[in-house]
Protein backbone atom coordinates (compact mmCIF):
# COMPACT_ATOMS: atom_id res chain seq x y z
CA UNK A 1 0.00 0.00 0.00
CA UNK A 2 1.36 3.85 -0.82
CA UNK A 3 1.30 6.38 0.69
CA UNK A 4 1.67 9.97 -0.95
CA UNK A 5 1.17 13.85 0.27
CA UNK A 6 -0.18 15.64 -2.40
CA UNK A 7 -0.15 18.91 -1.27
CA UNK A 8 1.25 20.73 1.91
CA UNK A 9 -0.30 24.50 2.41
CA UNK A 10 -0.16 26.90 4.53
CA UNK A 11 -3.48 28.00 6.49
CA UNK A 12 -3.69 31.19 8.28
CA UNK A 13 -6.24 29.97 11.39
CA UNK A 14 -6.89 27.20 12.70
CA UNK A 15 -10.74 27.70 12.78
CA UNK A 16 -12.13 23.99 11.35
CA UNK A 17 -14.36 26.04 8.36
CA UNK A 18 -11.09 27.47 7.16
CA UNK A 19 -9.33 24.61 7.57
CA UNK A 20 -12.12 22.76 5.31
CA UNK A 21 -12.20 25.48 2.87
CA UNK A 22 -8.18 24.74 1.95
CA UNK A 23 -8.94 20.99 1.83
CA UNK A 24 -11.81 21.63 -0.83
CA UNK A 25 -9.45 23.35 -2.98
CA UNK A 26 -6.51 20.66 -3.12
CA UNK A 27 -9.67 18.06 -3.65
CA UNK A 28 -10.79 19.86 -6.58
CA UNK A 29 -7.44 20.72 -7.83
CA UNK A 30 -6.40 16.63 -7.55
CA UNK A 31 -9.71 15.87 -9.25
CA UNK A 32 -11.00 14.24 -6.96
CA UNK A 33 -14.66 12.83 -7.08
CA UNK A 34 -15.19 11.11 -4.43
CA UNK A 35 -14.12 11.04 -0.92
CA UNK A 36 -15.29 8.03 1.28
CA UNK A 37 -13.56 9.03 4.86
CA UNK A 38 -11.18 11.62 6.24
CA UNK A 39 -8.80 10.37 9.51
CA UNK A 40 -7.77 13.21 11.75
CA UNK A 41 -6.65 13.80 16.01
CA UNK A 42 -9.33 14.84 18.16
CA UNK A 43 -8.76 18.66 18.01
CA UNK A 44 -12.48 20.37 18.26
CA UNK A 45 -11.49 22.19 14.92
CA UNK A 46 -11.30 19.13 12.69
CA UNK A 47 -14.86 18.16 14.29
CA UNK A 48 -16.05 21.53 12.61
CA UNK A 49 -14.02 20.77 9.47
CA UNK A 50 -15.21 17.56 9.05
CA UNK A 51 -19.10 18.29 9.24
CA UNK A 52 -18.56 21.85 6.59
CA UNK A 53 -16.68 19.13 4.09
CA UNK A 54 -19.27 16.77 4.42
CA UNK A 55 -22.06 19.12 3.26
CA UNK A 56 -20.27 20.49 0.43
CA UNK A 57 -18.33 17.29 -0.97
CA UNK A 58 -20.99 15.32 -3.38
CA UNK A 59 -22.30 11.30 -2.93
CA UNK A 60 -20.89 10.95 0.30
CA UNK A 61 -22.15 7.70 2.04
CA UNK A 62 -24.57 7.46 4.60
CA UNK A 63 -24.97 11.64 4.70
CA UNK A 64 -21.21 11.64 6.32
CA UNK A 65 -22.12 9.66 9.31
CA UNK A 66 -19.05 7.50 8.99
CA UNK A 67 -17.01 9.77 7.36
CA UNK A 68 -15.14 10.57 10.16
CA UNK A 69 -12.27 8.40 11.61
CA UNK A 70 -10.62 9.39 14.61
CA UNK A 71 -6.65 8.90 15.22
CA UNK A 72 -6.14 6.05 17.34
CA UNK A 73 -2.30 6.94 17.68
CA UNK A 74 -3.59 9.92 19.78
CA UNK A 75 -6.47 8.22 21.54
CA UNK A 76 -3.78 6.21 22.87
CA UNK A 77 -1.41 8.77 23.66
CA UNK A 78 -4.47 10.60 25.77
CA UNK A 79 -5.12 7.39 27.79
CA UNK A 80 -1.79 6.70 28.64
CA UNK A 81 -1.19 10.49 29.76
CA UNK A 82 -4.54 10.23 31.50
CA UNK A 83 -2.85 6.97 33.57
CA UNK A 84 0.89 8.73 34.31
CA UNK A 85 -0.98 11.65 35.95
CA UNK A 86 -1.32 9.82 39.04
CA UNK A 87 2.12 9.27 40.33
CA UNK A 88 3.77 6.37 41.34
CA UNK A 89 6.03 6.32 44.24
CA UNK A 90 8.35 4.00 43.08
CA UNK A 91 8.07 5.69 39.20
CA UNK A 92 9.00 8.93 40.95
CA UNK A 93 12.11 7.56 42.89
CA UNK A 94 13.99 6.50 39.45
CA UNK A 95 12.47 9.68 38.11
CA UNK A 96 14.23 12.29 40.84
CA UNK A 97 17.39 10.09 40.84
CA UNK A 98 17.74 9.96 36.94
CA UNK A 99 17.07 13.67 36.96
CA UNK A 100 19.71 13.79 39.27
CA UNK A 101 22.75 12.44 37.61
CA UNK A 102 21.82 13.82 34.11
CA UNK A 103 22.22 16.72 35.87
CA UNK A 104 26.14 16.87 36.27
CA UNK A 105 29.01 15.97 33.46
CA UNK A 106 31.00 14.92 36.31
CA UNK A 107 28.41 12.38 37.70
CA UNK A 108 27.28 11.31 34.30
CA UNK A 109 30.74 10.03 33.95
CA UNK A 110 30.99 8.38 37.05
CA UNK A 111 27.53 6.28 36.60
CA UNK A 112 29.45 5.27 33.06
CA UNK A 113 31.80 4.23 35.50
CA UNK A 114 29.56 2.10 37.45
CA UNK A 115 27.97 0.81 34.70
CA UNK A 116 31.19 -0.85 33.39
CA UNK A 117 32.48 -1.53 37.08
CA UNK A 118 29.12 -4.04 37.10
CA UNK A 119 29.37 -5.46 33.80
CA UNK A 120 25.85 -4.13 32.72
CA UNK A 121 24.45 -5.97 29.59
CA UNK A 122 23.40 -2.54 27.86
CA UNK A 123 25.31 -0.04 26.40
CA UNK A 124 22.55 2.45 26.55
CA UNK A 125 22.71 5.13 29.24
CA UNK A 126 19.82 6.87 31.27
CA UNK A 127 17.56 8.79 28.95
CA UNK A 128 15.99 12.26 29.96
CA UNK A 129 12.42 12.82 30.18
CA UNK A 130 10.01 15.50 28.53
CA UNK A 131 6.85 15.47 30.77
CA UNK A 132 4.60 15.96 27.82
CA UNK A 133 5.30 12.61 26.34
CA UNK A 134 4.60 10.07 27.87
CA UNK A 135 7.09 7.50 25.63
CA UNK A 136 10.07 9.52 27.63
CA UNK A 137 8.69 8.21 30.90
CA UNK A 138 8.83 4.60 28.95
CA UNK A 139 11.97 5.34 27.97
CA UNK A 140 13.34 7.06 30.75
CA UNK A 141 12.40 3.54 33.11
CA UNK A 142 12.71 1.07 30.89
CA UNK A 143 16.97 2.12 30.35
CA UNK A 144 17.35 2.55 34.67
CA UNK A 145 15.69 -1.08 34.84
CA UNK A 146 18.37 -2.41 32.68
CA UNK A 147 20.87 -0.79 34.84
CA UNK A 148 19.87 -1.32 37.95
CA UNK A 149 22.54 -2.53 39.45
CA UNK A 150 25.06 0.88 38.25
CA UNK A 151 23.02 2.72 40.91
CA UNK A 152 24.40 0.62 43.71
CA UNK A 153 28.12 1.02 42.57
CA UNK A 154 27.32 4.89 41.80
CA UNK A 155 26.38 5.53 45.37
CA UNK A 156 29.36 3.87 46.79
CA UNK A 157 31.82 6.33 44.53
CA UNK A 158 29.35 9.32 44.75
CA UNK A 159 28.95 9.55 48.91
CA UNK A 160 26.54 12.78 48.49
CA UNK A 161 24.23 10.47 46.38
CA UNK A 162 22.01 9.25 49.18
CA UNK A 163 22.05 13.36 50.62
CA UNK A 164 21.36 14.90 47.67
CA UNK A 165 17.95 13.39 46.43
CA UNK A 166 15.36 12.27 48.70
CA UNK A 167 15.57 8.16 48.35
CA UNK A 168 17.93 6.30 46.67
CA UNK A 169 16.44 3.50 44.50
CA UNK A 170 16.12 -0.41 45.77
CA UNK A 171 15.97 -3.26 44.19
CA UNK A 172 12.17 -3.44 45.42
CA UNK A 173 11.29 0.27 43.52
CA UNK A 174 13.06 -1.99 40.41
CA UNK A 175 10.75 -4.75 41.03
CA UNK A 176 7.30 -2.47 40.58
CA UNK A 177 9.35 -0.77 37.72
CA UNK A 178 9.25 -3.75 35.17
CA UNK A 179 5.37 -4.49 36.33
CA UNK A 180 5.22 -0.32 34.94
CA UNK A 181 7.65 -1.09 31.97
CA UNK A 182 5.46 -4.56 31.27
CA UNK A 183 1.94 -2.43 31.57
CA UNK A 184 3.34 0.13 29.15
CA UNK A 185 4.72 -2.13 27.02
CA UNK A 186 1.51 -2.51 24.90
CA UNK A 187 0.72 1.25 24.63
CA UNK A 188 4.10 1.29 22.97
CA UNK A 189 3.53 -2.02 20.47
CA UNK A 190 -0.13 -0.80 19.71
CA UNK A 191 1.12 2.75 18.60
CA UNK A 192 4.24 1.61 16.52
CA UNK A 193 1.89 -0.70 14.92
CA UNK A 194 -0.88 1.61 14.28
CA UNK A 195 1.44 4.43 12.54
CA UNK A 196 2.64 2.18 9.64
CA UNK A 197 1.49 3.18 6.30
CA UNK A 198 2.12 0.69 4.27
CA UNK A 199 -0.40 -1.86 5.11
CA UNK A 200 -3.80 -1.82 5.67
CA UNK A 201 -4.65 -2.14 9.52
CA UNK A 202 -8.74 -1.15 9.34
CA UNK A 203 -9.95 -4.30 9.47
CA UNK A 204 -7.44 -4.84 12.72
CA UNK A 205 -9.44 -1.71 14.90
CA UNK A 206 -11.28 -3.63 16.49
CA UNK A 207 -9.31 -6.33 17.76
CA UNK A 208 -6.93 -3.37 18.51
CA UNK A 209 -9.04 -1.41 20.72
CA UNK A 210 -10.52 -4.47 22.51
CA UNK A 211 -6.94 -5.59 22.98
CA UNK A 212 -6.68 -2.61 25.17
CA UNK A 213 -9.25 -2.93 27.00
CA UNK A 214 -9.09 -5.75 28.07
CA UNK A 215 -5.27 -5.27 29.06
CA UNK A 216 -6.69 -2.12 31.23
CA UNK A 217 -9.17 -4.74 32.95
CA UNK A 218 -6.52 -7.16 33.99
CA UNK A 219 -4.29 -4.62 35.11
CA UNK A 220 -6.86 -2.96 37.06
CA UNK A 221 -6.74 -6.40 39.62
CA UNK A 222 -3.09 -5.16 40.43
CA UNK A 223 -2.81 -3.20 43.62
CA UNK A 224 -0.11 -1.03 42.54
CA UNK A 225 -2.48 0.49 39.68
CA UNK A 226 -6.03 0.66 41.38
CA UNK A 227 -5.28 4.80 41.21
CA UNK A 228 -3.91 4.61 37.63
CA UNK A 229 -5.69 2.45 35.63
CA UNK A 230 -9.77 4.01 36.14
CA UNK A 231 -8.73 7.18 34.46
CA UNK A 232 -7.52 5.30 31.96
CA UNK A 233 -10.74 3.22 31.61
CA UNK A 234 -12.96 6.69 31.86
CA UNK A 235 -10.80 8.27 28.25
CA UNK A 236 -11.01 4.82 26.64
CA UNK A 237 -14.64 4.81 27.15
CA UNK A 238 -14.75 8.42 25.98
CA UNK A 239 -13.61 7.28 22.23
CA UNK A 240 -14.33 3.40 22.25
CA UNK A 241 -16.24 2.88 24.68
CA UNK A 242 -19.81 3.13 22.75
CA UNK A 243 -19.80 1.10 19.44
CA UNK A 244 -22.44 2.98 18.05
CA UNK A 245 -20.52 5.93 17.47
CA UNK A 246 -17.94 3.71 15.64
CA UNK A 247 -17.88 4.10 11.84
CA UNK A 248 -19.40 1.25 9.93
CA UNK A 249 -16.39 1.01 7.78
CA UNK A 250 -14.38 -0.41 10.75
CA UNK A 251 -16.69 -3.15 10.51
CA UNK A 252 -17.32 -3.82 7.02
CA UNK A 253 -13.66 -4.16 7.21
CA UNK A 254 -13.87 -6.85 9.47
CA UNK A 255 -16.24 -8.97 7.07
CA UNK A 256 -13.87 -7.93 4.52
CA UNK A 257 -11.12 -10.16 6.01
CA UNK A 258 -11.43 -13.73 4.79
CA UNK A 259 -9.58 -14.63 8.11
CA UNK A 260 -12.36 -12.95 10.25
CA UNK A 261 -15.83 -12.53 8.73
CA UNK A 262 -18.95 -13.03 10.42
CA UNK A 263 -17.84 -15.46 13.23
CA UNK A 264 -15.13 -13.31 14.12
CA UNK A 265 -17.73 -10.31 13.78
CA UNK A 266 -19.93 -11.66 16.04
CA UNK A 267 -17.42 -12.04 18.66
CA UNK A 268 -16.26 -8.79 18.72
CA UNK A 269 -19.96 -7.50 19.32
CA UNK A 270 -20.56 -9.91 22.05
CA UNK A 271 -17.39 -8.74 23.63
CA UNK A 272 -18.70 -4.70 23.18
CA UNK A 273 -22.25 -5.63 24.48
CA UNK A 274 -20.29 -7.36 27.66
CA UNK A 275 -18.21 -3.92 28.12
CA UNK A 276 -20.78 -1.16 27.72
CA UNK A 277 -24.17 -3.15 28.96
CA UNK A 278 -26.10 -0.48 31.33
CA UNK A 279 -28.10 -3.31 33.26
CA UNK A 280 -27.61 -7.38 33.58
CA UNK A 281 -27.91 -9.17 30.36
CA UNK A 282 -28.09 -13.07 30.22
CA UNK A 283 -25.92 -14.58 27.88
CA UNK A 284 -28.30 -15.31 25.75
CA UNK A 285 -29.97 -11.92 25.27
CA UNK A 286 -26.29 -10.88 24.42
CA UNK A 287 -26.11 -13.54 21.86
CA UNK A 288 -29.57 -12.57 20.19
CA UNK A 289 -28.60 -8.97 20.44
CA UNK A 290 -24.76 -9.70 18.90
CA UNK A 291 -26.43 -11.47 16.20
CA UNK A 292 -28.87 -8.72 15.31
CA UNK A 293 -25.94 -6.65 14.89
CA UNK A 294 -23.93 -8.80 12.72
CA UNK A 295 -27.35 -9.02 10.57
CA UNK A 296 -27.78 -5.28 10.68
CA UNK A 297 -24.08 -4.53 9.57
CA UNK A 298 -24.45 -7.09 6.54
CA UNK A 299 -28.25 -4.71 5.68
CA UNK A 300 -25.87 -1.87 5.96
CA UNK A 301 -22.50 -3.19 3.92
CA UNK A 302 -25.09 -4.77 1.26
CA UNK A 303 -26.55 -1.41 0.75
CA UNK A 304 -22.81 -0.01 0.37
CA UNK A 305 -22.19 -2.78 -1.91
CA UNK A 306 -24.80 -1.62 -4.27
CA UNK A 307 -23.47 1.59 -4.66
CA UNK A 308 -20.38 -0.01 -6.50
CA UNK A 309 -22.69 -2.00 -8.73
CA UNK A 310 -24.24 1.45 -9.35
CA UNK A 311 -21.16 3.28 -9.72
CA UNK A 312 -18.54 0.15 -11.52
CA UNK A 313 -20.69 -1.06 -14.54
CA UNK A 314 -18.91 -4.03 -15.38
CA UNK A 315 -20.08 -7.16 -17.64
CA UNK A 316 -18.65 -9.45 -14.97
CA UNK A 317 -21.34 -8.42 -12.17
CA UNK A 318 -23.85 -7.03 -14.37
CA UNK A 319 -26.18 -9.90 -13.22
CA UNK A 320 -25.57 -9.65 -9.66
CA UNK A 321 -27.15 -6.60 -8.93
CA UNK A 322 -29.94 -8.23 -7.02
CA UNK A 323 -30.76 -11.80 -5.99
CA UNK A 324 -33.50 -13.54 -8.33
CA UNK A 325 -35.77 -16.87 -7.90
CA UNK A 326 -35.06 -18.78 -10.97
CA UNK A 327 -38.23 -21.15 -11.35
CA UNK A 328 -38.36 -23.91 -13.94
CA UNK A 329 -41.38 -23.38 -15.80
CA UNK A 330 -43.54 -25.68 -18.28
CA UNK A 331 -43.41 -23.22 -21.23
CA UNK A 332 -46.41 -24.70 -22.79
CA UNK A 333 -48.80 -24.58 -19.92
CA UNK A 334 -49.09 -21.18 -18.69
CA UNK A 335 -51.46 -22.29 -16.02
CA UNK A 336 -49.03 -24.87 -14.45
CA UNK A 337 -45.99 -22.18 -14.51
CA UNK A 338 -47.65 -20.12 -12.43
CA UNK A 339 -48.60 -22.69 -10.03
CA UNK A 340 -44.73 -23.20 -9.98
CA UNK A 341 -44.17 -19.97 -9.72
CA UNK A 342 -46.58 -19.77 -6.67
CA UNK A 343 -45.34 -22.85 -4.59
CA UNK A 344 -41.54 -22.05 -5.65
CA UNK A 345 -41.30 -25.64 -6.62
CA UNK A 346 -37.56 -25.89 -7.95
CA UNK A 347 -36.09 -22.87 -7.37
CA UNK A 348 -33.65 -21.37 -5.54
CA UNK A 349 -31.99 -17.99 -4.78
CA UNK A 350 -29.37 -16.76 -6.88
CA UNK A 351 -26.73 -14.90 -4.60
CA UNK A 352 -24.97 -11.58 -5.14
CA UNK A 353 -21.29 -11.58 -5.10
CA UNK A 354 -21.12 -10.10 -1.56
CA UNK A 355 -23.54 -13.00 -0.27
CA UNK A 356 -21.25 -15.75 -2.15
CA UNK A 357 -18.02 -14.48 -0.36
CA UNK A 358 -19.84 -13.26 3.28
CA UNK A 359 -21.09 -17.18 3.08
CA UNK A 360 -17.81 -19.04 2.80
CA UNK A 361 -16.13 -20.29 5.50
CA UNK A 362 -13.19 -17.92 7.12
CA UNK A 363 -9.53 -19.25 5.65
CA UNK A 364 -6.68 -20.67 8.10
CA UNK A 365 -5.51 -17.80 10.14
CA UNK A 366 -1.82 -17.02 9.65
CA UNK A 367 0.16 -14.69 11.40
CA UNK A 368 1.82 -13.01 8.15
CA UNK A 369 -1.07 -12.82 5.74
CA UNK A 370 -1.13 -10.49 3.37
CA UNK A 371 -4.59 -9.40 2.71
CA UNK A 372 -4.04 -7.37 0.08
CA UNK A 373 -2.61 -10.05 -1.58
CA UNK A 374 -5.48 -12.39 -0.90
CA UNK A 375 -7.65 -9.64 -2.48
CA UNK A 376 -5.72 -9.30 -5.55
CA UNK A 377 -5.46 -13.06 -6.45
CA UNK A 378 -9.81 -13.27 -5.37
CA UNK A 379 -10.15 -10.13 -7.64
CA UNK A 380 -11.50 -12.25 -10.80
CA UNK A 381 -13.92 -14.30 -8.48
CA UNK A 382 -15.13 -11.19 -6.17
CA UNK A 383 -14.12 -7.97 -8.84
CA UNK A 384 -16.71 -5.89 -7.18
CA UNK A 385 -16.47 -6.79 -3.62
CA UNK A 386 -12.62 -6.64 -3.77
CA UNK A 387 -13.24 -3.05 -5.54
CA UNK A 388 -14.68 -2.39 -2.29
CA UNK A 389 -12.21 -4.02 -0.47
CA UNK A 390 -9.59 -2.13 -2.02
CA UNK A 391 -11.68 1.26 -0.99
CA UNK A 392 -12.23 0.28 2.38
CA UNK A 393 -8.57 -1.26 3.40
CA UNK A 394 -6.71 1.75 2.23
CA UNK A 395 -8.31 4.08 5.26
CA UNK A 396 -6.32 4.91 7.57
CA UNK A 397 -6.80 4.81 11.37
CA UNK A 398 -4.16 6.93 12.15
CA UNK A 399 -2.46 10.57 11.45
CA UNK A 400 0.94 9.84 11.95
CA UNK A 401 1.88 9.28 8.32
CA UNK A 402 0.86 12.64 7.19
CA UNK A 403 1.61 14.36 10.42
CA UNK A 404 5.40 12.81 10.14
CA UNK A 405 5.21 15.49 7.16
CA UNK A 406 5.89 18.11 9.47
CA UNK A 407 8.98 16.70 10.43
CA UNK A 408 10.13 17.22 6.77
CA UNK A 409 9.05 20.23 6.51
CA UNK A 410 11.52 20.98 9.63
CA UNK A 411 13.99 19.48 7.39
CA UNK A 412 13.38 21.77 5.16
CA UNK A 413 12.97 25.40 6.45
CA UNK A 414 16.39 25.54 8.51
CA UNK A 415 18.66 28.26 9.65
CA UNK A 416 20.77 28.14 6.08
CA UNK A 417 17.54 27.51 3.84
CA UNK A 418 14.94 30.14 5.35
CA UNK A 419 14.36 32.26 2.63
CA UNK A 420 11.80 29.93 0.68
CA UNK A 421 8.32 30.67 -0.43
CA UNK A 422 4.98 28.69 0.42
CA UNK A 423 4.78 27.28 -2.68
CA UNK A 424 8.88 26.38 -2.94
CA UNK A 425 8.29 24.38 0.73
CA UNK A 426 5.37 22.49 -1.02
CA UNK A 427 7.18 21.88 -4.08
CA UNK A 428 9.63 20.56 -2.19
CA UNK A 429 8.42 18.40 0.37
CA UNK A 430 6.12 16.87 -2.22
CA UNK A 431 8.67 15.85 -4.41
CA UNK A 432 10.50 14.22 -1.91
CA UNK A 433 7.65 12.00 -0.78
CA UNK A 434 6.83 10.56 -4.18
CA UNK A 435 10.11 10.01 -5.03
CA UNK A 436 10.89 8.07 -1.86
CA UNK A 437 10.97 4.59 -2.05
CA UNK A 438 7.04 3.54 -1.29
CA UNK A 439 8.01 1.08 1.74
CA UNK A 440 10.88 3.40 3.38
CA UNK A 441 9.40 3.15 6.94
CA UNK A 442 7.52 6.63 7.95
CA UNK A 443 8.58 6.57 11.23
CA UNK A 444 12.21 5.59 13.04
CA UNK A 445 10.63 4.96 16.05
CA UNK A 446 7.91 5.87 18.40
CA UNK A 447 9.34 8.85 20.04
CA UNK A 448 9.06 10.90 16.41
CA UNK A 449 5.46 10.01 16.70
CA UNK A 450 4.70 12.02 19.59
CA UNK A 451 6.80 14.78 18.52
CA UNK A 452 5.10 16.01 14.97
CA UNK A 453 2.32 18.22 17.13
CA UNK A 454 4.82 20.31 18.51
CA UNK A 455 6.90 19.92 15.20
CA UNK A 456 4.09 21.20 13.44
CA UNK A 457 3.23 24.37 16.05
CA UNK A 458 6.90 25.16 15.91
CA UNK A 459 6.84 25.26 12.03
CA UNK A 460 3.25 27.25 11.88
CA UNK A 461 4.72 29.78 14.77
CA UNK A 462 7.45 30.61 12.38
CA UNK A 463 6.45 30.74 9.09
CA UNK A 464 3.16 33.46 10.79
CA UNK A 465 5.69 34.90 12.86
CA UNK A 466 8.21 35.66 9.61
CA UNK A 467 5.23 36.68 7.45
CA UNK A 468 4.20 39.75 10.29
CA UNK A 469 7.85 40.95 9.81
CA UNK A 470 7.25 40.80 5.99
CA UNK A 471 9.41 37.88 5.54
CA UNK A 472 9.39 34.69 4.08
CA UNK A 473 9.38 31.39 6.39
CA UNK A 474 11.79 31.01 8.86
CA UNK A 475 12.39 28.48 11.35
CA UNK A 476 15.07 28.31 14.26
Amino acid sequence: MHKRVVNFREVDTHKGEDMARELLVCIHEWGMKKVMSMTVDNAKSNDVAIKYLVKKLPNVYDNGNQFHIRCMAHIINLIVKMGLKHQNYHVECVQNTVKYIRGSTQRIKKFKKAMKDVAVDTKRFLCGETPTRWNSTFELLTSAYDVRDAFVEFGMQEKSFEKDVDRVPEFKDFEEIKKTIDFLEKFKTKTEKVSCSTKPLIHQFTREILDISLHLTNWSLDPGFVEMVPGMKEKYDKYWGDYEKMSDFVFFAVLLDPQCKSQFLLYTFREMIKYTKEQEMTNSSIELKAREMVRETKRKMDGFFKTYLENYDTGLSSQQQTPQQVVDCDDDNDFFGNYLSSRGVNSRMVETELESYLNEPPIKYSKNFDILSWWKLNGLRYPMVAQMAKDLLGIQISTVASESTFSTGRRVITDYRSNLSVGIVEALICTADWTRKSRMPIMDNVDDILNDDDVAIELEEAIHNNKAMGKRPRMN
